[in-house]
């Protein structure tokens, strides 16, 4: 088969897109790496036919640089996208801009400006990655990795409506690792329990992701939440300041835990993922207030070139020796292997609403559970959310739909007024209009496909 992957010169997702496929023995084919820095890609497949030469390599396996979309995805099986802009020049902007007008932000790529301005750059992009599958390659089978998840998923349909496309991403894994932890320290027969066995009920969308029900095979893990719940408080456990020097990835699930204290529901993504859902966790005046609940903000500088990636690709190009093969957790092999109809496979996507959430907008992109065959990816019905948790996942559901729409019309106003909904927007309508000029500004480049000459929003 052919892989065509968008992203091919990522520093990061690529290698472990390489890991997995190197060490399937029942798929082979060749990738085809396309990326607009042309040479990272040429550098990532040179890494990859290295070390199919190696001993622990058993897939059958090539990889090949290709210069433009087109010829990448042309006749494609499977296409895997995993995109980012220059950080410096938007990513950066997008958290530290926002901080000067008191907006706080614990990760900002898929709600709060960040998210909102991310957003904005990706629908473009994701609509020319819709029409190319649909030239290249209509019948494959698209797997994004890509944040905003749930904007760049819903970008290809509302583009392609034919395409066949789910959303990827590993935050529901850490929910089931707790679970599996819960279980192993209350249940007497299990003495340990991994992450794989437990099966949870998966509703709402990609980042403010929900779990209602948890089954260790006929045991219900859930029922020991209240006692879990009662062990970590009071909640927040800790004081500003306090976990200054810690990682900034650092997760202790106290909101998630708080989120179920408040709502009968457990929070089923990271904790800085799900502060930024909701107006009162970022609600802060200065970075370490957000502490108290167990989590750091992510500052620019953690997300610059200086990053871990680069090093370590030059690392594994300098010796391919340095190249450690993982057993990495992610599914993307295992969703392939079930699509040609070697193996099914029951795990969480992101996947238009069928019916699955029956109390979200219909087409929207929603994040359930889903049997993966042969014939296709058959969503499992997750089932109403209470009225208060469906009230705070429908603001982000209309706001998504909104910037989709803005994207295709090319309109700055319409994602203006997603901007505005925006629950981490909280100041006052004037200063919510700098802000979004002053982003639109910077990233001024990134954002041609828009009518910036008209915009109202940046008249003042």
């Amino acid at each position: 088969m052919t892989i065509g992957y968008i992203g091919g010169g990522s520093h990061g997702w690529a290698h472990t897109l390489i890991n997995d496929l190197l060490q399937c023995t029942d798929l082979a084919g060749e990738v085809t790496l396309y990326d607009i820095d042309y040479e990272a890609a040429t550098q990532n497949a040179e890494l990859a036919n290295g070390l199919a030469n190696r001993s622990e390599a058993t897939g059958d396996w090539t990889f090949e640089a290709r210069q433009n979309m087109d010829d990448a995805l042309d006749g494609a099986d499977f296409v895997i996208c995993s995109i980012q802009d220059p950080v410096e020049e938007t990513f950066v902007h997008d958290l530290d801009v926002p901080q000067e007008y008191g907006i706080y932000q614990t990760v900002g790529d898929t709600v709060g400006p960040g998210g909102i301005f991310r957003s904005m750059r990706a629908i473009p992009q994701y609509r020319e990655i819709a029409a190319a599958v649909r030239e290249q390659c209509p019948n494959a089978w698209v797997i994004n990795y890509t944040n905003p998840m749930t904007v760049c998923t819903r970008t290809l349909y509302e583009e392609f409506p034919d395409i066949n496309a789910i959303g990827l991403c590993h935050e529901v894994f850490e929910t089931q690792r707790l679970l599996a932890d819960m279980a192993e320290r209350y249940i007497d027969e299990a003495d340990s329990v991994s992450a794989d066995e437990i099966n949870l009920n998966v509703k709402g969308i990609n980042h403010f992701t929900w779990v209602d029900e948890a089954y260790w095979h006929d045991h219900d893990v859930f029922q020991y939440l209240d006692r879990e719940l009662e062990s970590k408080k009071p909640l927040p456990q800790f004081e500003p300041g306090e976990l200054r020097g810690e990682s900034y990835w650092i997760n202790h699930q106290q909101i998630a835990f708080d989120l179920y204290d408040r709502f009968g529901l457990l929070g089923a993504a990271g904790d800085r993922h799900l502060a930024e859902f909701v107006p009162w966790y970022l609600d802060i005046d200065e970075p370490d207030e957000i502490h108290r609940w167990g989590i750091r903000l992510t500052p620019s500088s953690a997300r610059t070139e200086g990053g871990e990636g680069p090093a370590k690709m030059q690392r594994h190009i300098s010796d391919a020796a340095d190249f450690e093969f993982t057993e990495s957790g992610e599914e993307v092999v295992d969703i392939m292997r079930a699509l040609v109809g070697i193996e099914p496979i029951k795990t969480h996507v992101n996947y238009p609403n069928r019916g699955q959430t029956p109390d979200l907008t219909a087409g929207a992109v929603v994040e359930t559970n889903a049997v993966v065959t042969g014939g296709g990816v058959a969503p499992i019905t997750a089932g109403k959310l209470p009225r208060e948790v469906r009230s705070m996942v429908m603001r982000t559901v209309n706001n998504q739909e909104t910037l989709v729409e803005a994207g295709f019309a090319g309109d700055l106003d319409l994602a203006f007024q997603a901007f505005l909904n925006d629950p981490l927007v909280t100041i006052q309508r004037d200063a919510a209009r700098e802000l979004f000029a002053d982003l639109a500004e910077f990233e001024r480049e990134y954002l041609q496909a828009y009518n910036l000459d008209s915009a109202a929003v940046l008249e003042g």
